[in-house]
């Protein structure tokens, strides 16, 4: 074995080193995955938000009579700082009756959130970094996916301290229910990059902790201007359905 590999690299052939991704989505049931619902404690859906649909992991809201704010958010079990996250992501149906005007085909994944646990039950939103998914309204207002947003965070963007929350992306309006590719790469607090359908759309760093846009918090888990390295990793419910596949991430050095 010694013997070929030296003769592999004396041709340049060798072989390049397997990127090993971890898929954080089994297709079958929804393990290593804790629901976190405005209303109620960690871990109760009692309504069925999140679930698995013929594979696909579904949001859904066929159990509710209306949204309600009940904004709930969906946590990968293990914290990461340095990554690469891929996953697609389509809209499907109509929106949930009650929901905000605001939320029609808009969901997002959440990176470096706090743990669902620290989370009080009338927390709406997790502190977070939103990696924000908009989907068109079909009579051509401008609605670009893969938008940042930042609920109890601040970032630097273009070189510059921003209280902006949300801000659009260099990316297209996608209308219907196509798969939509999305990729994050996660450099710790210097640096996200969002990328849709293989392009980048949004590059920013220096998050920290702080400032507005979340509510029902616990004060000690938002200190102003402490730096955010790390985190967790949510997808979204905000009262239009969604479904979710290829959920899957590459840890980084």
């Amino acid at each position: 074995m010694k013997r070929l590999w030296i003769l592999l690299a004396l041709c340049g052939c060798a072989a390049e080193p397997r990127e090993e991704w971890i898929s954080l989505f089994n297709g079958s049931d929804l393990d290593g995955w804790t629901a976190k619902i405005r209303g109620l404690p960690s871990g109760e859906d009692p309504l069925g938000t999140f679930r698995v649909q013929d594979g696909l992991l579904t949001v859904s809201y066929d159990g509710y009579e209306t949204f309600d704010n009940r904004f709930g958010h969906l946590f990968y079990a293990t914290p990461f700082s340095s990554y690469r996250l891929h996953l697609e992501y389509r809209f499907i149906g109509d929106q949930a009756s009650g929901g905000e005007p605001w939320a029609f085909r808009n969901s997002g994944v959440m990176v470096h959130s706090q743990a669902p646990e620290t989370m009080p039950a009338a927390q709406d939103f997790p502190i977070s970094v939103e990696v924000q998914f908009l989907g068109g309204r079909g009579d051509g207002t401008v609605r670009p996916t893969g938008n940042l947003c930042t609920p109890g965070t601040h970032v630097i963007y273009q070189g510059a301290f921003t209280e902006t929350h949300c801000i659009p992306a260099n990316a297209p309006t996608i209308d219907g229910d196509r798969w939509v590719s999305v990729e994050v790469l996660v450099r710790g607090g210097d640096e996200i990059v969002h990328y849709i359908d293989g392009q980048e759309v949004i590059r920013y760093g220096g998050t920290t902790t702080g400032g507005g846009v979340v509510s029902g918090h616990d004060p000690a888990q938002k200190p102003e201007g402490a730096p955010l390295t790390s985190g967790y990793i949510a997808l979204q419910s905000e009262s239009h359905p969604i479904q979710f596949r290829d959920i899957r991430l590459l840890p980084l050095q």
